[in-house]
């Protein structure tokens, strides 16, 4: 967890964090990398956004983000939980909201936002061997800070917001908290 001052007036946001079965049985958590512009630039995430007028609220804005950023239909989520809010150092309150899906035959994305759609194994993320720290110093940080993320195929790391979210629910979905 990062030792900065979190800004004071954060800006509601919602992702979708989506899980499904796969023809095995194991348990799958579906993540994007974001397109290569902006302040998240290449850096793994929940399909997920800022609230539009039109959304009635978060959770709606969540399944909004994750239609419009991957072409998940509404009727093919359930929403299986509200998580705890994450706040960000980009100004942001994340609502993350837990849903099974029905994975779609093959992903598609908005490519202006979306590099890829990647299907995580959560026994993967449950591996001691594939969950690390290392000292990090990124542009408009005061100085280098020891940051614990998650080394994903192709050396992406899994690391801030998204981490924070799916740490705590790993071993959670993994003991079938929820009926995945």
């Amino acid at each position: 967890m990062l030792d900065f001052p979190i800004p004071q007036n954060l800006r509601a946001s919602a992702v979708l964090v989506p899980v499904f079965r796969d023809a095995a049985g194991e348990l799958q958590v579906v993540m994007v990398r974001r397109a290569a512009f902006g302040v998240h630039g290449g850096q793994l995430a929940f399909p997920g956004g800022k609230p539009e007028p039109t959304d009635v609220d978060l959770q709606a804005t969540a399944l909004r983000e994750a239609h419009e950023e991957v072409f998940l239909p509404p009727s093919e989520v359930a929403i299986l939980a509200a998580l705890p809010t994450v706040p960000v150092l980009t100004g942001f309150r994340i609502s993350p909201f837990l849903g099974r899906i029905r994975r779609p035959a093959a992903w598609q994305w908005q490519t202006q936002e979306v590099a890829e759609v990647l299907e995580i194994p959560l026994r993967f993320l449950a591996d001691a061997a594939n969950h690390t720290e290392e000292s990090w110093e990124l542009p408009g940080w005061p100085g280098p800070r020891r940051i614990p993320f998650y080394r994903l195929a192709g050396g992406h790391p899994l690391w801030g917001a998204s981490y924070q979210i799916i740490r705590p629910l790993i071993p959670r979905l993994l003991a079938g908290e929820w009926l995945v």
